[in-house]
């Protein structure tokens, strides 16, 4: 059983991390949920796999007999609700972000930063400074 839960927390990370890195917007968001799930299946397995076997037993004290932790199963339950409430916040973000750049790749969402020359939002780096932006004025560098 532990084999199946490793392999598919292994899965879960894998896809998690394939969505994450990708361009798309919608499947970085997706990616993240993934890999909040597969964090969710860590915390559950850490409570007990099986009712009979508990995580950890103190030497000369005894197992709560066929009970199972219910202190992983409640932070899990939490995760989740969490989890879910985030992933809808940044749907609704991602698309309000769409809405206003016209594109969802990650590449050209880049470029929505400020320009050099906003005096309300300076560039944070030197690497916002690239000559390549849009709104590039190369004038009023000089």
């Amino acid at each position: 059983m532990i084999w199946v839960l490793a392999l598919t927390v292994f899965v879960s990370v894998g896809a998690g991390v394939y969505l994450v890195l990708s361009r798309d917007l919608f499947r970085c968001v997706l990616g993240l949920s993934v890999l909040g799930a597969a964090a969710n299946l860590v915390l559950l397995a850490s409570g007990r796999l099986q009712s009979a076997h508990p995580a950890v037993v103190p030497i000369g004290q005894q197992a709560l007999g066929e009970a199972a932790n219910a202190l992983p199963q409640a932070l899990v339950l939490t995760a989740i609700v969490i989890g879910f409430a985030l992933l809808c916040f940044a749907l609704v973000l991602a698309l309000r972000l769409i809405q206003l750049s016209g594109s969802d790749d990650a590449e050209q969402l880049r470029y929505a930063e400020p320009l050099p020359t906003d005096p309300l939002k300076p560039p944070v780096t030197e690497a916002a400074l690239d000559p390549l932006h849009p709104g590039f004025d190369t004038e009023s560098r000089r």
